[in-house]
């Protein structure tokens, strides 16, 4: 059975700090929007990272029977979005996720912090 939801977020999460992802955030958008139930929001370093990054999501939520309904941005490695219907993954490039700064634009959205803060 393919967990959904929240768990799907934490296992998403959970997946992308096994490659050392930065500032791993959990937004919950449900009340924000119809467009997903809960956005995880990550980045890397090099396009090496992000690259491991989206590998290590997929593969892990594979292994917990859920696929990406849609994927874009995996090509150029600066914005990867992988998405499970209730749950958007979009792994960044460092210069990219300041620049477009997502979390910003959802702010009020409930927030959940993984794994160590960005230096």
């Amino acid at each position: 059975m393919t967990p959904s939801g929240h768990a799907l977020a934490l296992r998403a999460a959970e997946c992308a700090l096994t490659k050392k992802a930065k500032r791993v955030l959990i937004l919950k958008v449900s009340p924000l929007t119809s467009l997903a139930d809960y956005f995880v929001i990550c980045h890397g370093d090099s396009e090496n990272q992000v690259k491991a990054i989206t590998d290590a999501v997929e593969d892990g939520l594979r292994h917990e029977g859920a696929r990406p309904w849609h994927r874009e941005g995996y090509s150029h490695l600066h914005w990867v979005l992988l998405d499970y219907i209730d749950v958007v993954v979009h792994v960044f490039y460092r210069d990219t996720r300041d620049f477009y700064r997502l979390e910003r634009l959802w702010m009020d959205a409930e927030t959940e912090t993984l794994g160590e803060p960005d230096e």
